[in-house]
């Protein structure tokens, strides 16, 4: 079996339109959650959400190329090229060598909603445009990233709910484990337009603590009152371990773990069992006990009941001890791309030398009292970190990443 070794990262996201942007945010426990007047507009109960600018791509990119991007594609793009030129790649590498991508989405809402609008304003197909129909597929981002790298290997969107990057980088790490691919080109992505979260607004199970946006969103707090749309993209080029010595990449560090589960229960309640089948599961794989576990970053959004289960059910792996804290505090709920994010705030987090904070996070409950939350800033040496996401129709994923040590290569690889 493959080792699976992480080269490259990058981030577009509410708190940081690159990696250095997003590690001051970390490093300061600053949010990105800010008031968006026209959710108010449409009849939404919460207007909060993390808001991210859509970025101009006509330096990277041709105007076909651009043609058929969706919103969260454009994300996908930016937070790539970041990754890339982290890992020391770029398009003559594709030209010569076998890449795939596997990218965690599951919406296009806008590029559907104005497609339907126009055909039922102009009564003709033929004006909606020749880009229209890549942008409205949940494998819009993947076809996109595919054709502009030129990438010949594995092509495919995970749509997993809240659970898609996540599952997307562990389906990915399994693929290379398996010797099925060199490297895969993996991440997610969430757009961040209104009309993707209607639906979810209805459900009422947004903060609408208007008065003080920074401070809505409050994983594990006592307080909490629901969680904060955002999103963006976040791109981990992962390779063989061989791959990368051989091209003399830089180790940015292991992926050693990946579990997951279905709950099997309530389309939307979660489930203490399957959250503590995948964490259990992922430390298997990794061939660790949860004592060894530096920190763990919770899928926590800042729900009364999610934040409760997850809770428990971290309670039940990793006792009181083990430092936990979640980003969504900082970012809020990024939703598809969430799972993949986290791994890059966590990744900045190994390679500084710090925790970042649960922010908001003032008064616990008889849960998360019994859980040792990071409320603020703290430096610590994370060599082993865990990743939850967990997500709607019960699923749940849980990564693993190890901190890379030169030194500490085998006779066998040295």
């Amino acid at each position: 079996m493959s080792r699976v070794v992480i080269t490259g990262m990058g981030i577009y996201s509410c708190i940081g339109k690159n990696l250095d942007e997003v590690l001051h945010s970390l490093q300061n426990g600053l949010s990105g959650i800010s008031i968006d007047p026209v959710r108010e507009e449409m009849g939404f109960r919460s207007r909060l959400a993390g808001m991210v600018d859509e970025p101009d791509l006509k330096s990277v990119l041709n105007r076909k190329q651009r043609n058929t991007l969706s919103e969260e594609a454009k994300y996908a793009v930016v937070a790539t090229e970041e990754a890339l030129k982290i890992a020391g790649l770029d398009l003559s590498y594709f030209e010569a060598n076998e890449a795939g991508v596997i990218y965690g989405n599951d919406s296009s809402s806008r590029a559907v909603v104005e497609a339907t609008d126009t055909i039922r304003q102009k009564g003709d197909t033929t004006l909606v445009g020749s880009g229209s129909i890549f942008q409205s597929m949940n494998s819009t981002v993947t076809m996109n990233l595919a054709t502009i790298y030129k990438l010949r290997g594995i092509n495919y969107t995970v749509s997993a709910a809240c659970a898609s990057g996540s599952h997307a980088i562990g389906l990915g790490y399994q693929m290379i484990k398996a010797g099925l691919q060199d490297m895969i080109i993996v991440g997610g992505a969430q757009e961040m337009n209104p009309m993707a979260f209607g639906s979810f607004d209805g459900l009422g199970v947004f903060s609408i603590r208007e008065d003080n946006p920074k401070a809505s969103c409050r994983p594990f707090d006592k307080d909490r009152d629901g969680l904060v749309a955002s999103g963006g993209a976040a791109t981990l080029i992962i390779e063989s371990y061989d791959s990368a010595i051989a091209r003399g990449a830089t180790i940015l560090a292991e992926v050693v773990g990946y579990g997951f589960s279905s709950n099997g229960e309530h389309i939307s309640n979660p489930n203490m069992d399957g959250q503590v089948r995948s964490i259990r599961m992922a430390l298997k794989g990794a061939g660790m006990n949860a004592e060894e576990i530096d920190y763990v970053n919770a899928h926590a959004t800042s729900t009364p009941v999610g934040d409760r289960f997850e809770g428990m059910a971290l309670r039940e792996v990793f006792g009181s001890k083990t430092p936990i804290s979640s980003t969504k505090s900082m970012t809020g709920h990024e939703c598809w791309m969430a799972g993949a994010s986290e791994i890059v705030y966590c990744l900045l987090m190994m390679q500084n030398d710090f925790i970042a904070p649960n922010i908001n996070f003032d008064n616990p409950d008889d849960v998360s009292s019994e859980l040792n939350i990071i409320a603020q800033p703290m430096k610590a040496e994370l060599s082993k970190i865990v990743s939850n996401s967990f997500g709607f129709g019960g699923t749940n994923s849980t990564l693993i990443i190890k901190k890379y040590d030169e030194d500490n290569r085998t006779r066998e690889d040295k």
